[in-house]
């Protein structure tokens, strides 16, 4: 069995939380709650969250599925460096946005999810993980032929010798019929 990576769930989860945080303050802004501005903020916070959590890091064994669009999130997510590829940033980060949002009913699950997820990142930090940006492949030239042959064979194949290859005539095949054939004439 492999050892778990941490950092794939802390993203989901992540995102799914940030996601929550935008619901939840969109459902507390547009009810003029008691204590809306705190859902404008959690609007802010999940929007900021989800833009930092929308690009998948690469596995260390395996292949990683990279999200729809991912590419143009990763270059800017890049662009920070070891402020967003350290997971110990990302655990503080996330548990400091997710406190202001607590203070309302309507946030409060996004709140206690953006919780987890940074307890996720904080133990993936522990274990060593980082966040490194899925590289694009370059796309493989087809081959000739289908791509199974790589050299043609040096050596023709053994045939037997040159008069047992000879087919006999008909009248020598010793062929005989064993119905009787008859033509019968108009």
């Amino acid at each position: 069995m492999g050892r778990i990576e941490w950092a794939m769930w802390a993203n989901e989860q992540a995102l799914a939380s940030g996601l929550i945080l935008i619901t939840g303050g969109i459902v507390a802004v547009a009810g003029q709650f008691k204590g809306w501005p705190f859902a404008a903020y959690a609007i802010g916070a999940g929007v900021l969250v989800c833009l930092l959590e929308y690009p998948r890091g690469k596995r260390k064994r395996g292949s990683t599925m990279e999200r729809c669009g991912q590419k143009y999130m990763t270059a800017v997510v890049k662009v920070f460096g070891p402020l967003t590829r350290n997971y110990y940033v990302r655990a503080i980060l996330h548990a400091v946005l997710a406190v202001p949002a607590g203070f309302l009913l309507s946030t409060i699950l996004g709140t206690v999810c953006l919780g987890i997820a940074s307890g996720i990142y904080l133990l993936a930090a522990i274990r060593g993980e980082e966040w490194s940006p899925i590289e694009q492949k370059p796309p493989e030239r087809p081959q000739l032929g289908g791509g199974t042959i790589k050299q043609p064979p040096a050596m023709p194949p053994p045939r037997p010798p040159a008069e047992a290859r000879k087919k006999p005539p008909l009248e020598e095949a010793g062929h005989t019929n064993p119905v009787a054939v008859t033509a019968e004439a108009e």
